[in-house]
């Protein structure tokens, strides 16, 4: 199953790479017959195992609410091919994104990310030196994950999540968006060895960066951080950047070394009271996207 994946998605990646410069010319010419001066540009980011559908009902509102907004529904690395490598689809990604991110002339960018989606978009914000006034992260994984779900048990069945750690904690677990996010509390030093993607945006202990203050520096543009999520998410546990201890405890996002040494800025961003936690009950993985209260409390305010 593994390897059929695999060759799945790399086959379906191909389309990302050769036509490149084609695909970035077609967003620039998007947001120009869509700019409005006075709106800031929405970029959607779908999550893992989905595509820019996810997002239709959200532009719709956008366009309900504010007329001629420009709006960017990224449409790379959709359904299977988004178990590629996170910084295989962060780099193909921003070179679509960034346009739009360093524009210097436009009123700024919003990001609306769903789930894995999340943890693309806080790559962007942290290799890019954005323009980037709000991010909205709608139940995304920002700090790992660590639970079964119905993605795990499908894709990985022969693995529960006390053991997955053997094949993620590997250089070939490690071409998989899921292990490049998977979080083991029990195991920390395998994850600080073989974490490729999140340890290093982390700026974590004993994980080498060589780019870590510019990724500090570039996230920390940001002026409203919107941290959406619930206790009913199903999926995606804990929320707003909080993570399990060594007992599945679940520590706050303000308890975790990343944030009390401010390893990438997020404690002086929370300082500033540019830090807003948002939870909801009630409401299931699949449906932060398609949830008018959530729309209306979380993305309409900042618009």
């Amino acid at each position: 199953m593994l390897d059929l994946l695999r060759e799945t998605a790399k086959r379906k990646q191909m389309k990302y790479f050769a036509p490149m410069n084609v695909v970035i010319c077609g967003c620039v010419l998007l947001c120009t017959i869509s700019y409005s001066v006075g709106y800031k540009h929405v970029i959607f980011m779908h999550g893992i195992l989905s595509g820019p559908i996810e997002f239709n009902y959200y532009n719709e509102l956008v366009q309900q609410y504010h007329p001629n907004t420009p709006v960017t529904i990224v449409d790379m690395f959709d359904y299977l091919v988004s178990l590629t490598n996170m910084w295989t689809q962060v780099e193909n990604i921003s070179a679509v994104v960034k346009p739009i991110m360093t524009n210097t002339t436009s009123e700024g960018t919003i990001l609306v990310c769903f789930s894995q989606g999340g943890l693309i978009c806080r790559a962007l914000l942290s290799v890019i030196p954005h323009n980037v006034e709000t991010f909205v992260s709608l139940s995304g994984p920002l700090s790992g994950q660590f639970g079964d779900s119905v993605f795990l048990k499908y894709f990985f069945p022969k693995y529960l999540k006390e053991n997955i750690y053997k094949l993620f904690y590997t250089d070939y677990g490690q071409t998989y968006s899921i292990g490049n996010y998977w979080n083991d509390p029990h195991q920390q030093t395998l994850y600080k060895k073989f974490s490729t993607f999140l340890a290093v945006l982390n700026n974590q202990s004993d994980v080498v960066n060589p780019r870590s203050q510019e990724y500090r520096h570039n996230f920390m543009r940001l002026k409203n951080l919107i941290l959406v999520g619930g206790p009913d998410d199903g999926v995606i546990t804990p929320c707003h950047f909080g993570m399990y201890n060594e007992s599945e405890a679940i520590l706050p996002m303000e308890e975790q070394e990343w944030y009390k040494n401010d390893a990438f800025g997020l404690k002086t961003l929370n300082s500033q009271g540019r830090i807003h936690r948002f939870t909801f009950s009630g409401i299931p993985h699949r449906s932060w996207h398609s949830n008018l209260t959530v729309f209306e409390t979380c993305i309409k305010p900042w618009l």
